[in-house]
């Protein structure tokens, strides 16, 4: 259950990094790049990053949705893999990101997934 809702939320954090940066190529690396950077900001701020995290963060970021987007040409043609593959990419982000911040702001990073899913998005139920 956990898994499907780490999945879920990362999935929110994705659509809305996408949506915050209205690049035309968002495909683009001018386009990952500025949705890597909304996302971090987004987070940054919850979580009250220094600024070595920030910059640990937007790279972890920008490499997770670069992989995001090369899984989603590669396997177009097979969606069940995708969503393994894509799957497996989530879980090696969170542990990535488990290992970057310090406890507190896990806690504060947990908490806002949290918050997000009780606002109604999908809890993957």
């Amino acid at each position: 259950m956990k898994k499907i809702l780490l999945l879920a939320v990362l999935a929110v954090g994705l659509h809305q990094a996408t949506k915050a940066a209205s690049d035309p190529e968002n495909g683009s690396p001018k386009g990952l790049h500025t949705r890597a950077t909304a996302l971090t900001r987004a987070m940054a701020s919850k979580m009250k990053l220094d600024e070595g995290q920030y910059l640990k963060l937007r790279q972890l970021n920008l490499s997770m949705l670069s992989t995001m987007e090369d899984l989603k040409e590669r396997f177009a043609a097979d969606p069940e893999i995708r969503d393994m593959r894509m799957a497996e990419t989530q879980v090696s982000y969170h542990t990535e990101l488990a290992m970057l911040l310090r406890p507190a702001q896990l806690v504060a990073y947990k908490q806002s997934q949290e918050s997000m899913t009780a606002l109604g998005l999908p809890s993957g139920r």
